[in-house]
């Protein structure tokens, strides 16, 4: 399989302009070049940076030149640091991930989909020409019944991109939430620059266990690593499918989100990321863990500071 060059080992930096309640005393203070600095440290090589749509234009659609001000900061934060970049679109108007986002009619409306990609021309006029920057289309489709149209919607979109962006890497990912099993209903690559990605939190009640927002688990069950019987090969295996698919295409797998919530202890948060990360090398597959700070998923606070040598050898 091929390989995603310069963006095989990093951290996502949700919650700055994704995910959180984008007042300005929070977008200016929440992710400094202290933090680029720290992640550097780490040794990662790059950055994934989850933008709402909403930071970037306005409900009418003109564009937000402060909101596009913050990604330039990140960009060239991340420039004079070393670090690559994805910016990723977490939200469009009339699609979230997130249901409470009460954001609908994206796959069915031409008006949305349109508004969606006009954004990703003014993002590709404006980083298209940048060495170190990396687009995701779209942040995990939701339900399998959009799979055909969204198909559809990466070609029309990315013919637009290319304009102004002829190689810049393009991710796509697949419905129910970036699965890796969704990865084989993608289309044939675009181009050569296309990668395909996913995101993997399994097993789902020992990473989110405690979240009070996950519906189909109890928040008050908690369950140590040795009890959920979590094995390499149990990746290998899940990503196997996805894997197959992208050498078959010819191009990259991508994990653009993977992580524990902070209800684990910091043993069990090493084990479990010791774990995956073999999965990953195995498979020479890139990745990026959530989540750099905060959003119950936090790697930078005082609460895994006592594990952080050990942990961040398998970011």
């Amino acid at each position: 399989m091929k390989e995603f060059i310069g963006f095989k080992k990093g951290v996502d930096l949700g919650g700055w302009l994704s995910q959180c309640t984008y007042k300005p005393e929070h977008m200016n203070s929440f992710i400094s070049e202290d933090d680029i600095k720290q992640i550097k440290s780490w040794g990662l090589d790059h950055v994934r940076l989850p933008v709402d749509y909403n930071v970037l234009e306005s409900a009418e659609g003109v564009f937000d030149g402060t909101g596009f001000g913050y990604i330039d900061k990140a960009v060239e934060w991340c420039g004079r640091n070393g670090l690559n970049i994805i910016i990723d679109l977490h939200k469009a108007l009339g699609f979230s991930f997130d249901e409470g986002e009460c954001e609908s009619g994206f796959f069915e409306n031409e008006e949305l989909q349109q508004r969606f990609y006009k954004l990703w021309e003014t993002i590709a006029k404006r980083y298209g020409s940048c060495p170190i920057a990396a687009f995701e289309l779209l942040n995990e489709i939701t339900d399998k019944e959009y799979c055909k149209k969204w198909n559809e919607i990466i070609k029309n979109c990315i013919e637009r991109i290319r304009k102004y962006a002829p190689t810049t890497p393009i991710l796509v990912g697949g419905y129910w939430q970036n699965s890796p099993h969704a990865v084989k209903d993608l289309d044939e690559p675009y181009d050569e620059n296309v990668v395909y990605n996913f995101h993997c939190y399994d097993p789902l009640e020992f990473t989110h266990q405690g979240g009070e927002w996950v519906k189909q688990l109890d928040p008050n069950v908690r369950l140590s690593f040795d009890e959920c019987n979590i094995t390499t090969q149990m990746f290998v295996d899940a990503f196997s499918e996805a894997s197959n698919a992208a050498k078959a295409n010819g191009t990259c797998l991508y994990c653009g989100e993977y992580g524990v919530i902070d209800r684990v202890t910091p043993e069990d948060t090493v084990k479990w990321y010791k774990t995956i990360n073999a999965a990953f090398e195995q498979l020479g597959i890139g990745r990026a863990a959530w989540n750099y700070k905060e959003k119950d998923f936090g790697l930078s606070g005082e609460r895994l500071s006592g594990v952080m040598d050990e942990l961040k050898k398998y970011f």
